[in-house]
């Protein structure tokens, strides 16, 4: 392993989302998946990681490592917690926590969706009932008229293949069903939810007086190659679980269908974290592979593939990473799994402009909850006390180096990574 400097243009960041970090919000899905005994360790998102009560903190160790970029998220619940009454105090707060950033130099990336809906949205069908989308462009429009003269990067919906396929078809994220045509219907619709809210965001930033709005979607992206090479139902499955999962996606969502058709981004925003060794329709992991604590095969290669892939459809757009990180509990991999993928992004010659590491504090993983942990800083669950990982100083050398130098491409490879 050597050093190796990062491209002129590129920059360091951390990603959030509201429901694994905030807390203090009982009206949303998540808080009642959670008191359905659905969450391995019992964690509450109703406590997260006390982000709204430790902001300054968050804030300024964010600041003294030298991030800054963030990208978080808006808590739907919260804003709405009853259909049509939304909370102009709590638009209040976010303004507060994006003018806190800015006084310390950090520009935001805002995420609409990611994940959780307000009780009252999923009780009605969510992304499945007759008028979601015209409700969800009503709530993207409500955001930017109260934050959009502070905020011009957004995210419309985060990953919504993985929104679909865990609630829908593995039934693991709320509502908890098993039904393929329930979610092709849910991807599709949140396609049209994107497109439209893309138009939104920007024509109600123009009458505002703006022209510097950029909009994406965060495409959840894996790697995939199938189980044996030789294997003509492997070479299937493999092939076709793509197309499914991410490429119709890319698509669709980026290019509009033949009925829409469009440029629906402005930059390529991509969450990548594993690779697919597929054999059937499940995920599958190739054995000896190198794995994180989940479970998931660590293939740095499949970060610059999958940019490859989305950059195909629209060369000319700048490359965001929204997400990429590693579960690894006790902080024994972390640094060399960051060196192999920020090296192999580095390395590709693509238009890749920032990188958003996941996650900043150790948060609520989802049904994980803190049994995985992906932070930069590690949480005392008990005492909220936040402490910088070895990892941690690792991302703060990198900023300040814009690169890896020799002595920490030393130290990162003296750790080793598991193994299946």
């Amino acid at each position: 392993m050597e050093g190796f400097r990062f491209p002129e243009n590129f920059a360091l960041g951390a990603a959030s989302a509201a429901t694994q970090v905030d807390g203090d919000c009982k009206e949303s899905n998540w808080y009642d998946w959670y008191q359905k005994g659905h969450i391995k360790d019992g964690s509450d998102p109703d406590i997260a990681t006390m982000h709204r009560k430790y902001l300054r903190e968050d804030t300024e160790l964010m600041a003294e490592m030298g991030i800054r970029h963030y990208r978080f998220g808006i808590e739907w619940a919260r804003i709405e917690p009853r259909e049509g009454e939304f909370q102009e105090s709590e638009f209040l707060k976010i303004r507060e926590e994006i003018e806190l950033l800015q006084s310390h130099g950090i520009t935001v990336l805002l995420t609409i969706h990611h994940f959780s809906n307000p009780i009252w949205f999923e009780q009605r069908g969510a992304f499945l009932s007759a008028d979601c989308v015209p409700i969800f462009l009503r709530f993207t429009k409500k955001v930017v008229e109260n934050l959009g003269d502070l905020v011009s990067e957004y995210i419309t919906i985060n990953e919504p293949n993985v929104y679909a396929v865990s609630g829908y078809f593995g039934g693991d994220f709320p509502p908890g069903e098993n039904s393929m045509s329930k979610t092709l219907k849910v991807m599709k619709t949140l396609g049209e939810c994107h497109r439209r809210a893309y138009e939104v965001i920007h024509k109600q930033r123009e009458t505002m007086g703006y022209t510097d709005t950029k909009v994406g979607f965060a495409h959840h992206m894996r790697a995939f190659a199938p189980y044996q090479a030789g294997n003509p139902w492997h070479r299937l499955c493999c092939r076709i679980s793509e197309k499914m999962f991410q490429t119709d996606i890319s698509k669709t969502y980026l290019l509009g269908t033949e009925k829409d058709p469009g440029q629906y981004a402005d930059f390529l925003a991509i969450n990548y974290y594993a690779r697919t060794a597929s054999k059937g329709f499940a995920d599958g992991t190739f054995p000896g592979a190198s794995v994180n604590d989940l479970g998931w095969e660590i293939y740095p290669a499949g970060i610059s593939e999958c940019c490859a892939k989305l950059h195909a459809l629209l060369p000319q757009l700048p490359i965001y990473i929204t997400e990429n990180g590693t579960a690894d509990n006790h902080d024994t991999f972390r640094r060399h799994y960051l060196y192999d993928h920020l090296r192999a992004l580095c390395e590709s010659g693509l238009p890749v402009t920032r990188y958003y590491h996941w996650c900043f504090v150790d948060n609520f993983e989802w049904l994980e909850g803190f049994t995985a942990r992906f932070g930069l800083v590690e949480l005392n669950t008990k005492t909220m006390e936040r402490t910088i990982k070895q990892s941690g100083e690792f991302y703060r050398q990198m900023i300040a180096y814009h690169g890896v130098s020799e002595e920490m491409a030393v130290e990162a490879e003296k750790e080793v990574y598991p193994h299946a």
